[in-house]
């Protein structure tokens, strides 16, 4: 292992300079005026793992191509196998204006590389490769088989990956995922993530009269749909933080001991928190801490609210209509089409008859835990301390990441989250960047990770 770490050391400068030249295509999968952009990416990726030594093809699928790519077969059929998923679209960077630089010529300044898709998630991937390159260069012997499987739809609902797993199920099998596509606390506080939230999106349309009408003529004899649904709102979370529709927590699963005594290492106070989010006071779920309340508590959001007229000065008017964009985040062992069933039905119930009523089901995905103590989640954090240095904490993470759903259907494996990401990097906003420390170490982390993982 030395000289596989020793030869991470000696390639930094040109690990750095190859990650920037990959940061240069703007594979913006979102807009399709960057069509061959990605395409050039993608041969980029590519040509990169081939100098690699990996067997490495380009999978055309029906949006942008995927790139799987191979460790060397080692004789033994009792080899563990494992896969490590990652994409090389990136997200658009408007507004431009808002860039210190521009988002698709890599600007490096006090350790960090600022570019769109600098650690969304170019980077985070490209440490895996490059840990690998050691293996290989080295000739020091990978305990297992590794797959990269690096797509170029993530920022656009991974729509080709599903049926890509389904068709290569025999090829892909494996014992579990590593995806480095998330984040950890700090440079000192390495993180495993054993569980995300998943999500229900619905949206509610209540219907009134036929087309806007005189408040003064008819106010008072009419409904108003942007005050009925304002009053349906309001009945749909109680004053406690917890959501008031029957059933919702039925097979919410509680938090053990131990889970609790590991989220609550992370570094956290709520006055600093209230003054980062420009918030008087923070609000939620009694009983628990804030760290417990925004990864591992469900949750009901009101994310967009319309009716009626929103433009300069006033407009004296009865709607015709009111609407409301709302997602339920969801924790291990809610079901997204049971929650989506009872929403449905307690929307009905509390709806009055003086509106018409259009629910609307948007995109959905189920929670995942993978077991803290289990032999690869220990495995990973072993990992974790010897590249970082430092004791790993075990974190949950609100938001969702649907693919690792797929990996666990299709291929019935579990996947490790071993996010390099730090919490002011910028993903999705203007002047992203990725620390090159957390570049190097990932390296590092990626070297270590493979014995330790083929030995659980």
């Amino acid at each position: 292992m030395q000289s596989v770490l020793d030869y991470l050391k000696q390639n930094e400068t040109r690990f750095i300079r190859e990650l920037c030249d990959y940061l240069r295509f703007p594979s913006v999968s979102a807009q399709s005026k960057h069509k061959d952009d990605l395409a050039a990416c993608a041969d980029w990726l590519v040509k990169r793992c081939r100098e690699i030594g990996l067997e490495t093809k380009l999978c055309p699928t029906e949006g942008n191509p995927i790139v799987v790519a191979k460790t060397p077969r080692h004789r033994s059929a009792n080899r563990p196998h494992f896969l490590v998923y990652g994409h090389y679209d990136v997200q658009p960077a408007e507004p431009f204006e808002l860039w210190n630089s521009p988002p698709f010529e890599p600007r490096i300044d006090k350790g960090r590389v600022y570019a769109r898709g600098a650690v969304d998630n170019k980077g985070q991937h490209l440490a895996h490769l490059n840990a690998v390159e050691a293996f290989l260069k080295t000739g020091t012997d990978l305990p297992c088989d590794l797959t990269f499987v690096i797509e170029g739809e993530e920022e656009v609902g991974s729509t080709s990956l599903g049926g890509f797993l389904k068709k290569n199920v025999k090829d892909l099998r494996c014992d579990g995922v590593v995806i480095s596509d998330n984040g950890l606390p700090s440079l000192d506080l390495p993180a495993l993530t054993y569980a995300l939230r998943g999500i229900v999106a619905v949206e509610v349309v209540l219907h009134g009269p036929s087309r806007d009408l005189h408040s003064g003529i008819f106010g008072g004899a009419v409904d108003n749909p942007a005050m009925a649904l304002c009053r349906l709102l309001a009945q749909l979370r109680d004053d406690k933080g917890r959501v008031a529709i029957p059933g919702f927590y039925d097979d919410v699963v509680p938090l053990s001991a131990y889970e609790r005594k590991q989220l609550a290492r992370l570094p956290h106070r709520d006055r600093e928190m209230c003054k980062f989010l420009g918030v008087p006071k923070l609000f939620g779920e009694r009983n628990y801490t804030t760290t417990e309340r925004r990864s591992a508590r469900p949750t009901i959001e009101i994310n967009g609210l319309t009716g009626g007229y929103q433009g300069e000065g006033s407009k004296t008017i009865i709607p015709a209509w009111a609407r409301a964009k709302l997602t339920f985040r969801l924790v291990p062992n809610q079901k997204p089409d049971k929650i989506r069933a009872a929403v449905r039905r307690h929307l009905q119930r509390l709806c009055p008859p003086t509106v018409r009523m259009e629910i609307e089901s948007g995109h959905g995905g189920e929670p995942y835990l993978v077991s803290p103590e289990g032999a690869q989640a220990q495995a990973a954090m072993r990992a974790l301390k010897r590249s970082f240095g430092r004791d790993p904490i075990l974190i949950r993470e609100g938001g969702s990441i649907p693919i690792v759903n797929e990996f666990k259907r299709y291929l019935g494996a579990d996947t490790l989250l071993l996010g390099l990401a730090l919490p002011d990097d910028n993903p999705h906003s203007p002047n992203e960047k990725f620390d090159l420390a957390c570049y190097t170490t990932g390296m590092r982390m990626g070297a270590c990770l493979w014995p330790e993982l083929s030995k659980a």
